[in-house]
């Protein structure tokens, strides 16, 4: 596993910790001392994974598919920190299912990989500002080799424009991630602020979203899952390696970590390759004031020059 520094004083916010990347995660922060803050949309869910993962963990609810929650779950954790936040790992996702919506009506991916973890940051930044003491507070946003499937249109989040693939509505959810990070970046140092926005993919991993979807699917892809565990898939200890050195690693502003062995399946964290729409400045910014029209939540960063 990635090794990580001496976290001790410092607290952090993890979203889907239940099991897979998010309980990894978590279980990694807090061995290293950290105060870490588990979120689950099931109380007992919740409660269950922080009993497991010990030291000083806590749980907050949260669901992701529900702006509400976000809301409040982001009043929550102002309270319990004081406002003073040092990392927040937007790791929850959920991937290719049937269309379905979000309890505001939005598409289910996009609801929950993109818009909720959109609002809850913006929502954060505050504490985030506050935190920070030993070194700059992180925003780390999870994204996906998937991003490359996706077909992103901010002027309809939603895809009602096009005939529904859950597997390109996933794609179109991780690439809205990967650009919110890099348009959040932008705005945050045109605002001459410390706060840095980082993301990550896990590659091919024991609980990786792309892999379950496999299991999930046609007959033939069902076939090939077992083959591709075993000579593809990493174990999730190794696959939460980009995300901890997005979190804790000598990084920059706008990076994008994952692993670095053939075609960003497995292996070590290291830069990693975005595809051409992911790079688009224009499609960032379009998608940064989707997502605060779509949300209801005030941009943070909001307005700056030559914003």
């Amino acid at each position: 596993m990635y090794p990580l520094p001496d976290l001790t004083g410092r607290t952090v916010l993890v979203t889907g910790t239940t099991s897979g990347l998010g309980f990894a995660l978590s279980r990694a922060f807090a061995g290293a001392g950290a105060r870490v803050l588990m979120t689950a949309r099931d109380a007992a869910r919740g409660a269950a994974a922080v009993a497991r993962v010990g030291g000083a963990a806590e749980p907050v609810l949260l669901d992701l598919a529900d702006l509400s929650s976000v809301r409040a779950a982001a009043a929550d954790v102002r309270e319990r920190t004081d406002d003073r936040l040092d990392l927040l790992v937007n790791n929850a996702g959920i991937a290719m299912g049937p269309r379905a919506a979000t309890a505001d009506g939005f598409e289910l991916q996009m609801g929950t990989n993109h818009l909720g973890p959109a609002a809850l940051t913006w929502l954060l930044m505050p504490a985030l500002r506050g935190g920070g003491d030993l070194e700059p507070a992180r925003v780390v946003t999870t994204s996906s080799l998937g991003h490359r499937t996706g077909r992103l249109d901010p002027d309809d989040l939603d895809g009602k424009r096009r005939r529904y693939s859950p597997t390109v509505a996933y794609g179109t959810s991780k690439l809205a991630g990967l650009l919110f990070a890099a348009e959040l970046d932008r705005r945050l140092r045109l605002a001459g602020d410390e706060v840095l926005s980082v993301a990550a993919h896990p590659g091919m991993t024991e609980s990786s979203l792309l892999g379950n979807s496999l299991r999930r699917g046609a007959t033939l892809q069902a076939r090939l899952s077992g083959p591709l565990d075993r000579w593809f898939v990493q174990p999730v200890e190794a696959g939460i390696g980009p995300q901890l050195a997005a979190a804790t690693g000598p990084v920059h502003g706008g990076d994008y970590l994952g692993p670095t062995g053939p075609f960003e399946v497995a292996g070590p964290p290291g830069p990693a390759r975005r595809s051409t729409a992911a790079q688009d400045p224009d499609l960032a910014a379009r998608l940064w004031a989707a997502t605060a029209t779509a949300t209801g939540v005030p941009p943070d960063p909001g307005r700056t020059v030559n914003a």
